[in-house]
């Protein structure tokens, strides 16, 4: 199954397909047609960059049951979301930063992304799985004690979007079915989160299809899924934090407080 990746290579910004240590290079775009050529490099010679550049990330709100339990939350009748703004947008092995406004904590949540492949505009839960190009790692870091700052006013979007916030990547696999994958987060080596994506309320080709009539998804916008048990505080001075799901890789990156 491919895994498409984006990267720098000699100062140009590239793209293929990863096996093992070695990137297949591609021509044209990633989402039409893209034609193979004969060259290849090593991973190791290669800058990542974020998999696809959305014109939005959006990231779901109490989408997996075990959490909801937890925290005795009602099962939503539909789907929960804010955006991530472009600028929180990181690949794999880049640097989370801390915000110089913002002293708090800060915390993980690893989680499945929805990659679109094709404009879609109201499109119906049997038609959106041609609209799924693949599936990526995320990790939502979250400035978690500014969402309820405000008691007049939940300040989700600007909590998830400060620089760096929106690590993405490192690959988009194509040709998975979600419902048999897991969602693993390590923490600084210890395991923190390792939770089905079956468990979701609403799955994915249920989320796309619902958001598409809300609005337009463009080629590479990602939809996160949502995450479950286990997300929690980055606490030391230096954290590496990693989202394993199998099939599609590790997204890892790094926390200096």
């Amino acid at each position: 199954m491919p895994r498409w990746v984006r990267f720098v290579h000699k100062g140009d910004s590239c793209f293929g397909t990863l096996d093992g240590d070695e990137i297949a290079v591609h021509r044209g775009n990633m989402f039409q047609s893209p034609e193979a050529t004969e060259e290849t490099v090593a991973l190791g010679d290669v800058e990542l960059l974020t998999p696809s550049e959305p014109t939005k990330m959006l990231a779901l709100w109490n989408n997996f049951r075990a959490l909801g339990e937890k925290l005795k939350l009602a099962t939503p009748p539909e789907p929960l979301y804010f955006v991530k703004t472009s600028n929180s947008f990181l690949p794999s092995g880049g640097a989370i930063r801390r915000p110089s406004s913002y002293a708090g904590k800060i915390i993980y949540e690893g989680e499945l992304g929805i990659v679109i492949g094709r404009r879609c505009k109201e499109v119906s839960e049997q038609e959106a799985d041609a609209f799924i190009f693949g599936y990526t790692c995320i990790n939502d870091v979250t400035a978690v004690d500014i969402l309820n700052k405000d008691p007049s006013f939940a300040q989700w979007v600007r909590a998830k979007s400060f620089d760096s916030f929106g690590a993405f990547g490192p690959a988009i696999a194509t040709g998975l079915d979600p419902a048999r994958l897991t969602v693993r987060t390590i923490l600084n080596g210890q395991e923190r989160q390792n939770y089905p994506v079956s468990d979701m309320i609403f799955a994915p080709r249920q989320l796309v299809s619902r958001i598409s009539h809300d609005m337009t998804l463009n080629p590479g916008d990602v939809i996160c899924c949502g995450t479950s048990l286990g997300a929690g505080t980055m606490k030391e001075a230096r954290n590496v934090v990693e989202v394993v799901i199998e099939g599609i890789g590790t997204l890892s990156n790094r926390f200096d407080q």
